[in-house]
């Protein structure tokens, strides 16, 4: 049984729940209609017309994170079995297998030059690596260890070849440059692990998501948040930037997927579960913005129409949690990886 908050703390999770339905009761009273409503008259899309085009066999235990290079054809994936693999995910094979000094890994990232990649996960550590050096084990060459974190390593997503933002369990997002291996920026604003991070198209401002149930906007420039978002009633766990970089998707623990828009400030829309007992582990929208996947405990990739808010089918053939999916930046296809040990790629 979890211990009962002293009367303080009782009183300011009182004050805060308060505060936030009102401003929520405040947002319904601005929201003249629903996307549903809105685009009731457009066309709707076909099921989701992807299958099973690559199985990638190589990891010999449960596969936490993947993450495509911008050639949208070079994907990197991180194992408990304590090795990163680059795929070929053309060919399916294997271009470089790097092992790990730990073998808990939650987060991997593919630089979008295709010269690094980048890992995290309990060992409180982001570990980058050159891609086109070895060491002399053959390995690619550690480029940085980037320490100092007071939590696990959740999210990491590269803004270049010389800087990385990454989020942990600490509450904090961080900048670093990786020429100097030093922070340029801390950031504070979640009140639980910060769990997702994904990057506006511009990349100047990127949206996190929190086991405190929120998401946020930041810019780059500015180092704060710019916008909180509220709906979700558990653990955010995947967030994912429009391609208008006007909105963003988000999936959550409490078996709902939504939509964000930024200038409004709210959501426009909710995705009902098509499975009501799995929660979300991760999303991601495709190319055009119109289709939104969702990886799921109970072992599918479930897809939605965007615009009309309704079901376009799932991806099916994992047969553990799919932890974590990626959508190759030309939209030509969508990979994801599963607890089973397999990444699949989808297309």
């Amino acid at each position: 049984m979890a211990p009962k908050d002293d009367p303080e703390t009782a009183a300011l999770k009182k004050e805060l729940n308060e505060l936030i339905a009102k401003f929520q009761e405040e947002q319904k009273k601005v929201a003249d209609c629903k996307i549903d409503d809105k685009c009731g008259d457009v066309a709707g899309i076909p099921k989701v017309p992807l299958s099973t085009k690559r199985m990638l066999k190589g990891h010999i235990n449960k596969v936490n994170s993947v993450h495509y290079s911008d050639d949208s054809r070079h994907c990197v994936s991180g194992s408990l079995d304590g090795k990163l693999i680059i795929w070929d995910t053309w060919t399916g094979n294997k271009i470089q297998v790097i092992p790990l000094r730990s073998a808990w890994v939650m987060s991997v990232a593919f630089a979008a030059s295709g010269n690094y990649v980048a890992c995290g996960g309990m060992d409180n550590m982001c570990t980058v690596y050159d891609v086109n050096n070895r060491d002399s084990s053959g390995a690619a060459k550690i480029v940085r260890e980037l320490a100092g974190y007071e939590g696990f390593l959740s999210s990491c997503r590269f803004l270049d070849d010389t800087h990385i933002v990454t989020g942990s369990g600490d509450m904090k997002i961080c900048v670093w440059d990786l020429e100097v291996g030093k922070k340029t920026s801390e950031m504070d604003g979640h009140n639980g692990d910060v769990v997702s991070i994904s990057l506006s198209p511009d990349k100047n401002t990127f949206v996190t998501g929190s086991v405190d149930r929120t998401s946020k906007i930041w810019d780059l420039r500015e180092n704060k948040p710019k916008q909180t978002f509220f709906g979700h009633t558990a653990d955010v766990n995947s967030v994912f930037y429009h391609p208008s970089g006007q909105a963003f998707a988000s999936a959550s623990e409490d078996k709902t997927a939504r939509m964000f828009d930024i200038r409004s400030d709210q959501q426009v829309a909710n995705y009902a579960p098509q499975n009501p007992n799995s929660g979300f582990t991760s999303c991601a929208l495709s190319l055009s913005g119109r289709y939104l996947f969702c990886g799921a405990d109970d072992n599918s990739v479930y897809a939605w129409d965007t615009l009309k808010t309704t079901p376009a089918g799932s991806l099916n053939g994992h047969e553990n949690r799919v932890t974590s999916i990626t959508i190759a930046p030309s939209g030509i296809a969508l990979v994801s990886c599963s607890w089973d040990q397999y990444v699949r790629v989808w297309g």
